[in-house]
């Protein structure tokens, strides 16, 4: 199995073993799923078989991402959870009601961005964290260093390194799990229990905060929290409210990170895409005024831009593996309970059967022409499967589209010159169940003297 950049590896095991390959390893059996088809008929169209997860004795049982969405067993504190966020953001209706955030922090997003460029992801994690945040617990990040912000980002980090396949040997041979931290090579025990520490604070922490607050001031605002405390006491489930405002809280901030990123980076690799995107932004919004999310409808081209930025890089290239909870058979394969399956997201939205040149940057993939229809929506794919699907995948649409439209509409990004030299950057990946690009370097501007003015007035949208 590797441990770096699986989907490389299993998209090679695919070309030559074919779309659905076994590996057995210390007695665990892995299914990799290559191809949309097999992901699809498996884990959608049969997701009650298959809506488990691993047993991940590292990240879930010892760090306590079992107690969230991402690592929850199928049970009834996982049902709970997916109702309540269900409730709260499962359809673009109940997303709408947070447009303004989502346009006023975008709006803060470019200021911090004009004022200092070289600092774009931070900056863009600044600003997935206001949303989140405002949206789950009503909390309004301060400027400069945040303190949620701050812990969110250290329990996340920790969930992408410790979910990775093979991270820990604890996760194959659980009995490592009582092994002293003080022993001789268990320093991984110690990040653990430091892990565990910050888990438990991101899913406590705000939620306390927010649960102190007077009737007036919990309602100021819609957020996840004070719409479910009503609720949470009539049925005595503050645990899983508890679990469904970190999965938000922890789901939504680096997930929407590493989109917003990888649109950066295509932005500097591909100066014709971005052109034809701000000459459609000129067309139907002028220079007036910023894009809303009214204005949608009528920007086919900035919209397939954004599914071209899920398809290009997705997010989470294995997606996050699912369990099956019973035997079943396909295509003539035996597939025993407790087999743990691994989507290859990257591989099925890289597929060049699927896919015109499948590694270049090209919204107008996405578009109707004369003669040829859209490729496939990679939605279908990059924010998982059947009972497992990604609960926040409204709002992740709705934060994409903003970034992309507002930044379009306002910045040129273009290669960084050092030393009289373009820089141009390499669109690579990191590794980890969450993958961002690789850090790069790029020049952001303001398109003109009246955009910078777009950025820095109050009255802009």
């Amino acid at each position: 199995m590797p441990t770096s950049h699986e989907w490389f590896t299993f998209t090679r095991w695919g070309y030559t073993y074919g779309d659905i390959v076994s590996v057995t390893m210390f007695g665990q059996r892995f299914v990799i799923l290559n191809s949309a088809q097999a992901a699809l008929d498996l884990l959608e169209r049969r997701g009650a078989k298959y809506a488990g997860r691993p047993y991940l004795v590292a990240a879930g049982e010892m760090i306590g991402w079992d107690q969230t969405v991402v690592l929850c067993q199928y049970n009834d504190m996982f049902r709970g959870m997916r109702r309540l966020l269900r409730q709260f953001m499962g359809g673009k209706a109940q997303i709408a009601q947070f447009y303004e955030v989502e346009q006023r922090e975008t709006h803060r997003f470019l200021r911090r961005v004009l004022c200092d460029p070289d600092n774009l992801s931070e900056n863009i994690r600044k600003t997935a964290g206001a949303i989140i945040l405002k949206m789950s617990y009503g909390y309004d990040v301060v400027d400069g260093e945040d303190p949620m912000v701050d812990l969110v980002d250290r329990a996340v980090q920790g969930f992408i390194y410790s979910s990775s396949p093979g991270a820990f040997l604890v996760d194959i041979i659980p009995i490592l799990r009582y092994v002293p931290s003080w022993f001789p090579g268990a320093g991984w025990k110690r990040k653990v229990e430091k892990w565990c520490r910050e888990t438990k604070e991101m899913r406590d922490i705000p939620y306390d905060i927010t649960k102190s607050k007077g009737s007036d001031e919990l309602n100021d605002v819609p957020n996840f929290v004070a719409q479910n405390i009503a609720y949470v006491e009539k049925h005595n489930c503050e645990r899983v409210a508890r679990g469904a405002a970190g999965s938000l809280y922890s789901g939504g901030a680096d997930t929407t990170v590493a989109a917003i990123y990888s649109f950066f980076l295509a932005m500097t690799l591909y100066p014709e895409v971005q052109k034809r995107a701000q000459a459609e932004l000129d067309a139907v919004v002028g220079p007036d005024r910023l894009p809303t999310f009214e204005d949608m409808i009528n920007l086919p081209y900035i919209t397939a831009l954004c599914s071209e930025v899920l398809r290009w890089m997705p997010i989470a290239p294995l997606g996050v593996p699912h369990r099956s909870l019973e035997d079943d058979g396909y295509d003539g394969y035996f597939l025993p309970k407790n087999t743990v399956f691994i989507a290859n997201i990257w591989k099925i939205t890289h597929d060049p059967n699927t896919y015109s040149d499948p590694m270049a940057f090209k919204p107008e993939r996405f578009l109707s022409t004369k003669g040829k229809a859209p490729e496939p929506d990679p939605r279908a794919f990059v924010f998982g499967f059947g009972r497992r699907i990604c609960p926040g995948l409204y709002l992740a649409e709705a934060s994409i589209f903003i970034t992309c439209a507002m930044s379009l509409a306002t910045l040129d990004i273009t290669t960084a010159i050092v030393n009289g030299k373009k820089i141009i950057p390499v669109a690579e990946a990191c590794t980890g169940t969450i993958s961002h690009p690789k850090p790069f370097k790029c020049t952001i501007r303001p398109r003109s003297s009246r955009a910078e003015a777009l950025i820095l007035s109050d009255d802009a949208l």
